[in-house]
């Protein structure tokens, strides 16, 4: 019977927000079992407030003792050739992951064929705990977050804008970003903050509150879910706004293969992905159109 189930996805915050749906389908069908979570200490806050995870574990604290957990299943999300020694050196009885990697080590496996990108990441990490017959009819990556942070933008008409990307290929440029606040907060009256963690300085000018390395991931997700709207590029932030519940327009490249808006884009309703090969060639009219249809 299994009790005890170690579910690992120790790498950025976005990427690990697309896994709710998989977490939540494991919990659904081993009801009874206690579901841990092993991520990186940048992510352990936010992984707290999954409705789903029963513990959350760091895992650079955890990895080389697994074995006293007495896990009776885990599910590894993101293959690493320590994950799968861990794991198995750890003695667990029932291990899941790709193919690769030093797969050999898993009991139950699938290829990896993400590269590919014929799908949404979410519905990849279904397929692998579907080998388990796990499956949900809640896709939603909804999370917990606390009312009480950013009282003081409660009723107010906010839009967020995260203007970076961790990838350089992907990033629109921050001038146009800058250019788009401004038409935002001038044109349409509507409160602008600057979101997200980043080296660069981005100035907007008057009328454009920038919160920029100076939110937690949990604070960044409550802040987000009093805005009506999120622009960002290809980035994390773009995930953490449909975790909870707020239109997004994304803008995307479509020539990467793998790295399109088909596996990385906005997940679930509403959303809009502003897509082509050359990020110069979208235009802050044409994003500014977008907002104005989105809010007017």
């Amino acid at each position: 019977m299994i009790k005890n189930i170690l579910v690992i996805r120790n790498d950025r915050f976005g990427e690990f927000l697309l896994n709710i749906p998989a977490m939540r389908a494991l919990k659904e069908a081993y009801t009874h079992a206690k579901l841990s979570l092993a991520v990186n200490q940048a992510v352990c806050e936010l992984a707290g407030i999954v409705e789903c995870v029963d513990k959350v574990l760091v895992w650079d604290e955890v990895k080389g003792g697994l074995r006293k957990y007495r896990f009776d299943l885990c599910v590894v999300l993101n293959p690493t050739r320590e994950a799968h020694w861990s794991v198995f050196w750890a003695g667990i009885p029932v291990r899941v992951g790709y193919d690769r990697k030093w797969g050999f080590l898993l009991t139950h496996k699938i290829k990896d064929a993400k590269d590919i990108g014929d799908k949404h990441e979410v519905d990849y990490n279904l397929q692998l705990v579907g080998l388990l017959g796990a499956k949900t009819l809640d896709k939603t990556l909804k999370i917990k977050v606390d009312d009480s942070f950013f009282k003081e933008f409660a009723g107010q008409r906010i839009v967020a804008i995260h203007p970076f990307t961790s990838d350089p290929v992907k990033q629109w440029p921050l001038q146009r970003f800058k250019e788009l606040a401004q038409r935002i907060n001038k044109e349409l009256g509507l409160k602008v903050i600057m979101v997200g963690s980043s080296q660069d300085i981005l100035e907007a000018g008057d009328g454009i509150l920038s919160v920029i390395n100076k939110t937690s991931l949990v604070e960044l997700a409550a802040l987000l879910k009093r805005c009506l709207l999120l622009i960002s590029g290809d980035s994390g932030p773009v995930h953490l706004a449909a975790s909870v519940g707020i239109p997004i327009i994304a803008l995307f490249r479509n020539d990467l293969p793998g790295k399109t808006a088909k596996r990385w884009g906005p997940w679930g309703g509403g959303h809009e992905v502003i897509e082509k090969s050359n990020l110069g060639d979208i235009s802050v009219e044409e994003v500014f159109s977008r907002v104005k249809e989105k809010l007017i």
